[in-house]
C-alpha cells in the first residue's frame, strides 16, 4: 500500500482556508501524508452538477490509499461520488463531519438531495466510514449522524458542545479527525 492520499471537501460557503482544514493539512503533511483541499466551484450557490465532476477530477483514480474527508455539504458530495464508482473502484476511508444524507429542507441544496442515496452501493465503495457530529449542531441535526452511522455501518463520534464543528464555534484544530486518518 502506498502513501495515504487525503482529500478534504469543504461545505457550502467555505473554502480551503476555512475551519480546521489548514491545521489538518499541516499536521497530516508533517506525518507524511499527501493532502489536497480543492476549492469547490460556486461555493455560495453550490450545485451537485458542478461539484461532483470537480471531485471526480480531483480524485482521479481512487484506491485503498485514498481518504476522503467532508464537512457539511462536502459529506453528501462524497456520498454521491462514492455512488458513481465503477466495478473494482474503492477508497480506503471516508470521514464525514457534520454531514447529512437527505433533504434538510434547504431549497438552495436541492440538487444534492433530489434523489435518495444508494447506501448499499456507497457502503461497498469504502473500507470504512467515520461520522463526526456535534451533539448540539444547529445546522445539521444529530439525528442525521445517527442515520449515517446506521446506513454506512460507520463509527460515530459525537463531540459534546461541538455545534457544526467549524470555525463558527472556534474550531481551528480537529485532532480527533487526524487520529482517524
Amino acid at each position: 500500500m502506498g502513501r495515504r492520499r487525503i482529500i478534504i471537501i469543504h461545505g457550502w460557503g467555505a473554502g480551503p482556508s476555512s475551519n480546521w482544514f489548514p491545521w489538518l493539512k499541516r499536521e497530516a503533511e508533517a506525518k507524511g501524508f499527501e493532502i489536497q483541499i480543492p476549492s469547490m466551484p460556486n461555493t455560495q450557490t453550490p450545485q451537485l452538477e458542478e461539484w461532483l465532476p470537480h471531485l471526480q477530477q480531483v480524485v482521479g483514480k481512487p484506491d485503498e490509499t485514498t481518504v476522503l474527508i467532508g464537512h457539511s455539504l462536502g459529506v453528501i458530495t462524497i456520498l454521491k461520488y462514492l455512488e458513481t464508482l465503477g466495478e473494482g473502484e474503492k477508497i480506503g476511508k471516508a470521514i464525514l463531519v457534520s454531514g447529512f444524507g437527505e433533504d434538510l429542507g434547504r431549497v438552495e441544496l436541492k440538487s444534492f438531495v433530489n434523489r435518495p442515496l444508494d447506501f448499499d452501493r456507497i457502503r461497498s465503495k469504502a473500507d470504512s466510514f467515520v461520522v463526526f457530529n456535534g451533539d448540539n449542531d444547529d445546522l445539521v441535526p444529530l439525528e442525521q449522524a445517527y442515520k449515517l452511522e446506521k446506513a454506512l455501518n460507520a463509527k460515530l463520534i459525537v463531540i459534546p458542545g461541538g455545534k457544526h464543528l467549524n470555525a463558527g464555534v472556534g474550531m481551528s484544530e480537529f485532532p480527533q479527525v487526524l487520529a482517524e486518518i
